[in-house]
């Protein structure tokens, strides 16, 4: 029985020389809205949403998606992407981005619309 308990204190001794693992604490993020939901851009065509140069989401007509995001500065591009309806070949086109400065814990609505330059982002409100 003795050798029994000593060798059970003798483990909880090595487990607690371990080092232990921790989760993170609650990280901070913001959350970024980006919606097609109104008719503003006149086109069945699929939208890229692109941050930082890399494809993150993609909108049809009446969608929209959110991403949690770190805080700090980003760009987000909008482009036309090629699909299944005739006419959706992207040609030459606006590279011009939107930089956007989230703060953690903000909640950040934008809408896509068209304007001189093509396809943008306006701050639309939350509607809550």
């Amino acid at each position: 029985m003795r050798r029994a308990a000593f060798g059970l204190f003798g483990l909880l001794g090595i487990v607690g020389l371990l080092p232990q693992a921790h989760a993170a604490g609650p990280s901070d993020y913001s959350i970024l809205i980006i919606s097609r939901e109104r008719l503003e851009v006149a086109t069945s065509c699929e939208i890229g949403v692109y941050i930082n140069d890399q494809l993150a989401g993609r909108l049809f007509q009446e969608q929209s998606t959110s991403f949690n995001l770190p805080p700090g500065e980003l760009d987000v591009r909008l482009r036309y992407l090629p699909g299944q309806v005739p006419g959706c070949q992207p040609g030459i086109e606006n590279q011009r981005s939107t930089r956007l400065q989230l703060a953690a814990g903000q909640i950040n609505k934008y809408r896509i619309a068209v304007d001189q330059n093509g396809l943008t982002l306006i701050r639309a409100g939350l509607g809550y």
